[in-house]
């Protein structure tokens, strides 16, 4: 065998192992990865007891501290707090913060048992959840982050943000749209920033015969953490007169 031959013979080897070294540490990534999601399922199932109503509150991230939108989460969130009701967010800065802040406070000022819920989402530019979390979890998805929101909340607020906050909103819509998940009111706090949205789809959408009259039921426009407030405990009176409680 000649020298050159020799040499794309050994040059065919090296890559065939190095295709296999490669292939061997994408498998254990991948085995890591559904560890981790399967751990993270289980120990959010323990925690799926019927006997705890939760308000999820989507929002930006890049609303800050001391604006009229953090203020009117914070208040809402505390309200819930201060009833004993479970708030879940995100985890991440902004209103996320707002919600998981205001919960904790209206749990200690009225001595409830109230939890504040983060369910984060790996992000390279938000390295750890908020100081405001009792249960902190994190997901690598954002589907199955999604699912976890709808699979332990009963009433979805959504407060001003971008792409993913819509996202959530469209998800949460559809899915009690299909009877995926069961009818849950989805408020919309801060009616300049909903209105437009809402009218195009009244417009737009429904004006095409593409959704039905009853698909708008659970949609409520809001404008103060009051009115979201006095949503949520009557769905909240409804849900303990379901189960027996109180």
């Amino acid at each position: 065998m000649n020298e050159e031959l020799k040499q794309k013979v050994q040059e065919a080897l090296d890559n065939k192992e190095l295709r296999k070294q490669r292939r061997k540490h994408l498998d254990e990534r991948l085995h890591q990865l559904i560890s981790r999601v399967i751990s993270i399922d289980q120990e959010l199932k323990e925690l799926d007891d019927p006997r705890y109503f939760r308000v999820c509150i989507f929002g930006s991230a890049r609303i800050k501290e001391n604006t009229e939108q953090y203020n009117q989460v914070f208040e809402l969130a505390k309200l819930l707090g201060h009833d004993g009701i479970d708030v879940l967010s995100g985890g991440g800065p902004g209103l996320m913060e707002a919600a998981n802040k205001g919960a904790q406070l209206g749990r200690q000022e009225n001595r409830t048992k109230s939890l504040s819920f983060g369910i984060g989402i790996k992000l390279q530019w938000e390295e750890r959840l908020n100081d405001h979390v009792d249960i902190k979890k994190r997901h690598y998805r954002f589907s199955s982050r999604l699912d976890e929101f709808m699979r332990l909340s009963h009433a979805v607020v959504c407060t001003p943000g971008g792409i993913g906050t819509l996202l959530e909103l469209f998800f949460t819509w559809q899915l009690i749209q299909v009877g995926h998940i069961p009818f849950r009111p989805v408020i919309l706090l801060n009616s300049k920033f909903w209105n437009g949205l809402i009218d195009w789809v009244k417009t737009e959408v429904y004006g095409r015969e593409l959704v039905s009259p009853e698909d708008f039921d659970m949609i409520h426009i809001v404008d103060t953490p009051e009115e979201a407030y006095e949503v949520i405990v009557k769905e909240y009176a409804k849900f303990k007169e379901e189960r027996g409680l109180e």
